[in-house]
């Protein structure tokens, strides 16, 4: 299945890892690592862009980028210069200032991964990620196909029958900010080990749960949402669980564990839901989210 934006916990789980084996430091710039984006967005650092306070335009929202889609949804881009839609614009607000949640800050993540280390951000993903973790059918493909078999994604519009909609869209277009496809034995393996801080130490994990309250997941996941360095706090009525949520055409993803990775959830739905296509909706997927919450914080007797 495609997570959408859950795949912006694994480049944190890259960024973190690569923290802790002191290839990155949470202040290093985007002037220092990145010299070639525009210099004024060089004092973005990347703890900024890891709790999305960077201030960076979404590429995802510029009107070349959409048209590009628009005409050609399967369009192959060069993953490596999305940021390239908007070099041309000024930082939305100064950085940390406050938050907003952008696709930009992910491709800026990825790209600094691999300016610290010159290995390809597919490779560090396999190196520090997937093996550590035991993911066997996790990967970050480019096309518009995915591996088979599938849980297929739907676009429900009624009156209208379904429309299956789970290849329509290329994957080079979201790259580290949406392009991964997993498993829900993968993601479960994954939202434990990386709520439960088992790919870095302690001092990353304190670093990591530095939380901005009221700052919400796209979509908002259950409960009151906090944002942590490419995880997110859903505070319930029976507790807290960290994860992240995602959306794309045809899929809407909710990982999330207890904060010592020991319990997990992972909710799929096949069909996009967000606040702007249906608000309604997302109301009531948030709420059977939160009674899955409390199934999984239930003390067990």
């Amino acid at each position: 299945m495609r997570i959408a934006s859950a795949a912006k916990a694994f480049s944190g789980a890259v960024a973190l890892s690569l923290v802790h084996r002191r290839h990155l430091r949470l202040d290093d710039t985007l002037r220092e690592r990145l010299p070639r984006l525009p210099s004024a967005w060089g004092s973005v650092t990347l703890r900024q862009l890891l709790n999305h306070t960077s201030g960076l335009p979404d590429f995802a929202q510029a009107p070349a980028f959409v048209d590009t889609v628009r005409a050609d949804p399967r369009h192959r881009f060069d993953s490596r210069r999305l940021l390239d839609y908007v070099a041309d614009q000024p930082l939305r607000f100064r950085p940390g200032s406050r938050y907003q949640y952008s696709n930009s800050d992910n491709i800026a993540v990825a790209l600094m991964a691999e300016a610290a280390t010159r290995i390809p951000y597919e490779r560090l993903l396999d190196e520090l990620v997937y093996r550590p973790l035991g993911l066997r059918h996790t990967s970050l493909p480019q096309g518009y196909r995915t591996p088979r078999p599938y849980l297929h994604g739907y676009d429900v519009d009624p009156p209208a029958p379904p429309e299956d909609v789970s290849e329509v869209l290329g994957m080079s277009g979201v790259w580290a900010s949406g392009g991964i496809v997993s498993t829900p034995t993968d993601m479960t393996s994954f939202v434990r080990g990386y709520a439960g801080g088992r790919l870095y130490g302690r001092h990353v994990v304190r670093e990591q749960r530095r939380w901005i309250r009221g700052a919400a997941s796209e979509p908002a996941g259950p409960g009151r949402n906090a944002a942590g360095l490419a995880v997110f706090r859903y505070t319930t009525r029976c507790g807290v669980v960290l994860g992240h949520t995602g959306n794309t055409l045809g899929y809407t993803q909710l990982i999330a564990a207890t904060p010592d990775g020991r319990g997990s959830l992972t909710f799929s739905a096949t069909t996009q839901i967000n606040q702007a296509l249906k608000p309604g909706l997302l109301r009531k997927l948030r709420a059977v989210q939160e009674n899955f919450v409390c199934a999984l914080l239930r003390p067990k007797r």
